[in-house]
């Protein structure tokens, strides 16, 4: 077991003679770290995290096995519509108010949590292979089977007495529900700024520091090292190192917005402890999800 702590003590201390190394490079990595958040997500993710938030307090939810089979399934539409961490985030929610129990929300945290379709059509269609239909068969895939998962943990979460749920706080004892929406959205952005800022610098060093260490690194090898620290980057690079390989070209895809990358696993991490959830179960789904659905594509679509 301590072995887990020296091992992050030396990616720190590695990490931090990188930046004292190349500090101009470092800064460039914030720039583009800050450029990204500000113009491809803090427009989109701030308007719909408060929204969501907003939404889930005028819907308060009831005791009843219909109003809970409801609950289960709002909570993955917001998710699946806002793509990460809004899933998370509305999950905590839920949790802090006591619509849902603890077991209840480490299961739907492990579930309720896609890549935006925006991105995924966006991005990934339009931007890197000037065409949807692979987004769409994607999207259509990834919902199916997340659905059928979640059905299936909501009547293994209906076995759990009655007795341990908490009723949701009356609306009468709250604060306003748009401001308390303003309120809890905030946190949410600045958790999600700050990662993609510190992992945009950190993998625009490492990058560099690679290249620079190892000039005849192979591009394969930058390819994992890309996926690993930010998915949006990993995306970018497989379309161009594998453009002429459609076939590996969608498995990759598939297995990157799939299995995501450190920057979104640690916002997902932070907000998920802000109410102490276990991030066991979201570890093991993302395993499950990183090889069934590239395999389900590959079956279905290649």
């Amino acid at each position: 077991m301590m072995l887990i702590p020296l091992l992050y003590l030396l990616i720190c201390i590695v990490l931090i003679c990188l930046l004292l190394l190349f500090p101009g490079i470092a800064h460039e990595g914030t720039d583009l770290g800050v450029e990204l958040f500000m113009e491809a997500l803090f427009p989109y993710l701030l308007p719909y995290l408060i929204l969501t938030q907003w939404f889930i307090r005028l819907t308060p939810n009831k005791s009843n096995a219909s109003s809970r089979f409801k609950l289960f399934f709002k909570t993955y539409g917001i998710s699946a519509l806002g793509g990460f961490p809004t899933g998370a985030a509305t999950i905590t929610y839920l949790k802090k108010s006591n619509q849902i129990s603890l077991r209840e929300a480490n299961i739907l945290l492990s579930i309720c949590h896609s890549p935006s379709p925006l991105f995924v059509l966006g991005f990934v269609g339009n931007d890197l292979l000037n065409d949807t239909a692979f987004s769409w068969k994607f999207l259509i895939l990834y919902h199916v089977v997340s659905i059928i998962i979640l059905t299936g943990a909501y009547y293994y979460c209906r076995r759990e007495k009655e007795g341990n749920f908490i009723s949701a706080i009356p609306s009468s004892n709250q604060t306003n529900p748009f401001t308390s929406s303003i309120k809890d959205s905030i946190p949410t952005v600045l958790v999600v700024g700050s990662t993609i800022i510190f992992f945009t610098t950190i993998y625009t060093v490492v990058m560099h520091s690679v290249k620079s260490f190892f000039p005849e690194i192979h591009n394969t090898f930058m390819l994992l090292i890309a996926a690993m620290l930010e998915m949006t980057n990993a995306l970018k690079i497989g379309q161009e190192l594998f453009a002429n390989q459609p076939t590996l070209l969608f498995v990759i895809l598939v297995t990157f917005l799939t299995s995501q990358s450190l920057s979104i696993h640690m916002q997902v991490a932070v907000i998920a402890k802000s109410e102490k959830l276990s991030l066991k179960p979201y570890i093991f789904m993302r395993l499950c999800y990183t090889l069934l659905i590239p395999t389900l594509f590959y079956l279905l679509f290649l």
